[in-house]
């Protein structure tokens, strides 16, 4: 399937630029028309009519008419902003004048592309509700990895580098770029995805989310983020709903043209190892327009890119986690946090694992439309897109493991103090790799009869995120004795002012750790294979009706259908210990070493391991016995951790649009109906508690939600518009929390325990307000400012694979424990944002311009659990900001960006302690990029962009909201990517 449908793809491409052929010569000629106001037939006079493309534009006068002079010839797309938006499309003849016809733009989908930080603005001021937009150049400009990346631009939305998935925590954010985002305050599964305006599938595991670190900015015309949902939009969508669009040849003004752009890239924290840490890419677009009347249009692009890192770890919240290293400094006789001492600040360290995460990620994919205007009144189009990359992660270990921990106490105070018998030293080595696809294809029409519009579409999604070879493997000191390296002291680390912990070795302990090749070699390994996809099709019929006079302007209806099939397996080979004593140097692995396991803080060598050799190392070692899952029969260790789910979505929708003068009053009214299929393997065991085989269940899961809406606009003038919504929303549970794998047990007094997924959970809901204002100045400015409100109920949390809120019910002689929902919760918050070109300064401080956007937010949700009725929501910082100095004139551009996120939670009760105190938190991020192009006049434009110029940490995760005693720090350095442009 996979290479079925690459090879689609390239067909497509490949066809698309065989098309290619020589611009004719151009000449010269004049558009005119009349705008006319479809609710009342008059004209429109003191409109601004404009050419995104070329920049010109003219106004209406008294009677509505306008003209333009002198234009090349070619195919443009004319706007207007007024009481609607309105757009035309014509074709300048090489000599002579053309009318342009006109017609109201209803709602922000019809619009696809901003070219520019001006037209993302206008698409904003036009929008009937709430959005943010990033342009071409806003994409272009910008010193990011990834459109996960770019949207951290926008207000609102929180950019974080780590999941809970099999690449969560550190071993995720090691990876040095971001991956998923909140929109207001709620996490990733919390929004809808979409390209083109096609649900995009979810192959993540145990989650809703989507991976968007798999997109790059490269491709993509125009990100659209709706914080707002009107009727006619998915009603699953509590933070917000994201569609990443690409441009159709009807967004381009030449009959043909195209472009080519290679790029290469340079990373700073693998060069401190003494690795090249050069990257790539190769990307190319490519669209015309042809027919007598040119109506068929034809885009396409594709593109490759491929980044080499080393970054640099230090985990000792991880190593707190696996292996318990961490004490409370003063303790009672059992090891309890003393009386009277705040248990997160009386946390200590008593081990930790250095290591490094290196590897590579290649991406490639492309896109193509195709679009044929039939008539005036009739549009179909086709749309496609892929995306795939693969990464190879590898992350390299030094560990400390404290062993045969006591306490003793402090005089005759009644305190303890823990005492660590020994110190292990240990290495430990994994490969992380993933393969990652996502796809799109839709086809559909948009047909005018009368006043009604009608829009068919047919459409369907894939993507995967599939972890195929994974192996572990590790060495130890103490694998045949646990009298290694005596310590005896109460503590381990001590911290420097830049506060990170420095291990207090002894000149053994240091040499061990020094000589990994001598350590004894554990087994030949562990080998985990997993696999997550989705594939996610249907249809949807939209139709609208513009009345041409009276209040109501229009009314609006359309069903959907979208039908999904989820399947996720894992399945984990475990090989035999040795027992000969080898070493780990004898297994023939290590093929070099770094000089510092974290250069500038630890200089402890470290191993790099040989791929190839790993490889056979573990084909040769592993048989089917080594199979272990996660039981002890090789028939339920083969299926025990095997889902499928399959999710049926229906939904219709009504909506009206009124209209009193400059007021504009938008009711609707959704609802959905959801079917859910899971099929799970139960593993029973019998009355003696032996394991039997087992055998494949399912369950049912239905949802039923009404989701009405009122929209508010009111716009005094064309520069400016006042919004105020009242929505509702919701978010169903992820697959694992419905259809979770079952184990049922049996004690010896006949007590039976079921531990399985809940397919009564409810959905997440939430009732939303939101109030905006945004201004904009004929000057080169835009402002926006806007207060939101949502008020959840049956709140869930994202846990990984593990049960949510795991409750014990009992029932009779049967008892469950299933995940559960949570309380209420409620996120409120403040989003400003400035824009400003001073463009009226003499030259050349005329190229200079601001921007900035700030968000405070607070965020209160109860987990269901007892001690966290009042947690803040994952990943959802109190404070963002981004800020921008730039400068654009004659073709020359440099922008200086700043970007603060504030901390927040990412694992709730990270030790399973039972309380808050120790939430897994994250430190507040800065990070500053740098951007500098030059449009030259032949059609090449060169951009060098710096990503993390300051060479921030890119991560630091901490125990306690207050203690970095237990912290995961990661440091990836920066990043430098030059680009050559060449467009004709």
């Amino acid at each position: 399937m996979y290479k079925a449908k690459q090879r689609l793809l390239a067909y497509s491409i490949l066809a698309a630029m065989s098309s290619l052929v020589l611009a004719p010569a151009v000449h010269a000629g004049d558009v005119t028309g009349v705008l006319v106001d479809p609710s009342s037939g008059k004209p429109m006079s003191g409109v601004t009519v404009a050419i995104a493309a070329t920049g010109q534009t003219a106004t209406t006068d008294a009677s509505g008419h306008f003209a333009m002079t002198n234009l090349t010839a070619g195919h443009y797309t004319l706007t207007a902003a007024a009481s609607h938006t309105f757009s035309a499309t014509v074709d300048v003849p090489e000599q002579g004048t053309v009318k342009a016809k006109f017609n109201s733009v209803a709602s922000l989908t019809k619009i696809t592309v901003a070219a520019n930080r001006y037209d993302a603005s206008q698409i904003q001021m036009d929008a009937t509700n709430t959005v943010n937009v990033l342009s071409a150049d806003d994409l272009k400009y910008t010193a990011v990895h990834n459109v996960a990346e770019a949207l951290g631009l926008l207000p609102g939305v929180n950019v974080f580098n780590t999941g809970q998935s099999y690449f969560g925590g550190i071993d995720g954010a090691s990876r040095g770029e971001g991956m998923f985002t909140s929109v207001r305050g709620l996490n990733a599964e919390y929004n809808v995805n979409l390209i083109n305006g096609v649900n995009v599938a979810q192959g993540m595991a145990y989650s809703r989310g989507v991976q968007l670190s798999l997109l790059p900015p490269s491709g993509l015309q125009t990100i659209v983020l709706n914080k707002t949902s009107t009727a006619d939009m998915d009603g699953d969508a509590i933070g917000g709903t994201i569609d990443f669009r690409t441009p159709t040849a009807f967004d381009f003004s030449a009959p043909t043209s195209g472009s080519i752009t290679a790029s290469g890239r340079v990373e700073s924290r693998a060069r401190d190892y003494g690795d090249n840490g050069l990257g790539g890419g190769l990307a190319g677009e490519f669209q015309t327009k042809f027919g007598e009347a040119h109506q068929f249009g034809i885009y396409t692009s594709a593109y490759y890119d491929s980044r080499n890192y080393v970054n640099s770890e230090a985990a000792g919240a991880t190593a707190a986690l696996g292996d318990g290293a961490w004490r409370f400094a003063r303790t009672t006789a059992t090891g309890a946090s003393a009386p009277g001492f705040d248990p997160e600040r009386n946390l200590e360290s008593t081990g930790m694992y250095l290591g490094t995460s290196s590897g590579d990620t290649h991406r490639y994919g492309g896109n193509v439309s195709f679009d044929w205007k039939v008539d005036d009144t009739l549009t179909t189009y086709a749309r496609m897109t892929y995306a795939y990359a693969k990464t190879a992660q590898n992350t390299t270990y030094l560990q400390l493991i404290p062993a045969n921990v006591s306490y003793s106490q402090i005089g005759t105070t009644g305190i303890y103090q823990p005492v660590i018998g020994r110190i292990a030293t240990r290495f430990w080595y994994e490969t992380n790799p993933e393969k990652a696809d996502l796809g799109t294809f839709q086809l559909g029409a948009d047909k005018s009869v009368g006043g009604w519009t009608f829009s068919p579409n047919l459409f369907y999604s894939w993507g995967h995120n599939d972890r195929p070879d994974h192996v572990e493997i590790s060495a130890r000191n103490d694998e045949y004795s646990s009298a290694n390296f005596p310590y005896g002291a109460s503590t381990v680390m001590s911290y420097g002012a830049n506060d990170f912990a420095y291990p207090m070795l002894t000149p053994a302990m240091t040499a061990q750790l020094n000589s990994v090749s001598t350590l004894y070699a554990r087994r030949a390994g562990e080998l985990t294979e997993s696999y997550s996809g989705q594939e996610k099709g249907g249809a949807k019929f939209d139709a609208r009706y513009d009345f041409n006079d009276g209040a109501l302007t229009s009314i609006q209806m359309g069903v959907k259908y979208v039908d999904s099939h989820r399947e996720f397996t894992n399945r984990d080979w475990t090989t035999s210990k040795f027992t000969d004593g080898r070493s780990f140097g004898s297994l023939g692995l290590i093929d070099g070493y770094y000089a510092s396991v974290f250069p500038g803080v630890y200089s402890y060598d470290v191993p790099t391991i040989d791929q190839a050799a790993l490889k056979r190392l573990i084909a040769a070692n592993v048989v089917p016995a080594d199979l272990d899952t996660c039981s002890n029969l090789y028939i339920n260790n083969w299926n025990c951790n095997t889902q499928r789910a399959n999710e049926a979505v229906a939904s219709a929708y009504a909506m009206a649009t009124l209209k009193w003068g400059d007021l504009e009053v938008i009711p609707g009214l959704r609802f959905e109906h959801t079917d859910i299929r899971n099929t799970f393997w139960v593993i029973p065991k019998d009355a003696s508690g032996n394991e039997i085989p087992g055998y494949f269940a399912k369950n049912y899961t239905h949802y039923n939600e009404p989701l009405p809406s009122v929209f508010v606009n009111y716009r005094p003038n064309e520069n400016a518009v006042y919004r105020g919504a009242i929505w509702t929303s919701y978010t169903r549970p992820a697959f694992v929390q419905l259809g979770g794998g079952s184990q049922v047990s049996v004690s010896a007094d006949g007590l039976t325990t079921i531990t399985e997924g809940n397919p009564n959970l409810k959905p997440i809901e939430s009732l939303n307000i939101d109030l905006s204002g945004e201004w904009s100045n004929p000057h080169g400015g835009h402002a926006m400012l806007a207060g939101f409100y949502k008020k959840l109920s049956s709140y869930i949390y994202e846990a990984g694979s593990n049960p949510v809120n795991a409750a014990t019910v009992d029932a009779g002689s049967i008892q469950y424990i299933k995940p559960t929902n949570g309380g209420d919760g409620k996120v409120y918050g403040i989003e400003a944002a400035v824009r400003q070109k001073f463009q009226d300064m003499p030259a050349p401080l005329d190229g200079f311009g601001v921007g900035f956007n700030v968000t405070g937010q607070r965020t209160s949700v109860d987990l269901g659990m007892a001690g966290f009725h009042n947690e803040r929501i994952q990943n959802a910082p109190d404070l963002m900001a981004n800020g921008e100095l730039f400068y654009e004139k004659d073709g020359f551009s440099v922008n200086l960006s700043y970007r603060y996120a504030g901390s927040y939670i990412a694992t709730y009760d990270y030790l399973g302690q039972g309380a808050p105190w120790d939430d897994l938190w994250v430190r507040p991020i800065t990070r500053v990029d740098l951007h500098a192009g030059y449009a030259f006049h032949d059609g090449i434009q060169v951009d060098l962009s710096i990503s993390n110029l300051t060479k921030n940490y890119s991560y630091w995760s901490h125990i306690g909201r207050s203690s970095l005693a237990l912290s995961d720090v990661v440091d990836s350095g920066m990043t430098t990517l030059v680009t050559v442009k060449y467009s004709f």
